[in-house]
């Protein structure tokens, strides 16, 4: 039986942090890497490591009751806090203390954490963390109570939002939007984005109230455009998603779809919203 060892050290994960971000920072208070830290641990591993986002971690039972026991964190709230997918069988149902890291698609990679939070459970070294963003929710990283906000895992670091307090309304006393509505509010407000429609000057001045409060948004081959294009249409898609979220189940008549534009340009602060024929908002409109 593997002798228990626990960690002089407290390191707190984040909700919802990635494995290997967490490891990292753990290792990093005793001024090591993630993979001394699993040695130590007796935790073999394989795969080929980078750093986070662009890697995680899959862990053995075996190999997280170790990790839970030197941080001397319970295993069922490590397992709550991190955010994890389902290892293989040849992890999952194995006995020994392994690990495998593995790349992450860019899509579904992790977004800077706050620091603000990061530095509160990290009391021994400032180390980033990233954080996968909330289930059912848009892919973006919100901390309302440090003003820190990001949504592209090539951001060095979370965006300081101060200048931009429209994307920290107040919290909604409704009930939260559906997925599906979600996920159509924001392939709508993407397009918009891209193709200059509807909002493009309300959101160009708020990219550049956000590009001038981070110096560190340079321009490159990934722009301040593309990387921040969810937070900048944030504020809009939650709109829009409640919009749509209240729809009948039932097929619109002409005159009801004509009265849901107008209350929507109510709501989105337009003088009007007339879409045109080829906009997504009519598919979302006529797919009953």
């Amino acid at each position: 039986m593997w002798p228990p060892q626990l960690g002089a050290l407290r390191t707190r994960p984040l909700p919802r942090e990635a494995a290997a971000s967490y490891l990292t920072r753990l290792a990093g208070t005793y001024q090591l890497t993630a993979a001394q830290l699993l040695d130590g641990l007796d935790i073999a591993t394989t795969g080929t490591f980078a750093a986070p986002p662009a890697t995680d971690i899959h862990l053995s039972a075996e190999a997280a009751h170790r990790l839970s026991a030197f941080t001397r964190i319970p295993p069922a709230h490590l397992t709550r806090a991190l955010a994890r997918q389902p290892p293989p069988p040849s992890i999952g149902m194995a006995h020994a203390a392994i690990a495998r890291w593995h790349a992450v698609p860019p899509a579904v990679q992790p977004l800077p954490a706050c620091t603000a939070c990061t530095i509160r459970r990290s009391p021994h070294q400032a180390a980033p963390a990233w954080i996968h963003p909330g289930p059912d929710a848009p892919r973006i990283m919100m901390c309302t109570r440090h003003q820190q906000a990001s949504s592209d895992s090539r951001h060095p670091a979370p965006l300081d939002i101060r200048s931009v307090p429209e994307l920290t309304p107040p919290r909604p006393t409704a009930r939260r939007a559906t997925t599906a509505s979600l996920n159509w509010a924001s392939t709508i407000t993407t397009r918009w984005y891209d193709h200059q429609q509807h909002l493009h000057q309300r959101w160009l001045t708020r990219l550049d109230r956000l590009t001038n409060a981070n110096p560190h948004l340079s321009p490159g081959p990934a722009s301040p455009a593309l990387t921040c294009r969810n937070l900048i249409t944030y504020p809009e898609t939650l709109t829009l998603a409640t919009a749509l979220d209240r729809l009948s189940p039932r097929p619109l008549t002409r005159a009801q779809q004509t009265a849901f534009l107008r209350h929507l340009a109510g709501r989105l602060r337009l003088p009007r919203l007339a879409p045109a024929d080829h906009d997504l908002l009519w598919h979302r409109l006529n797919a009953r």
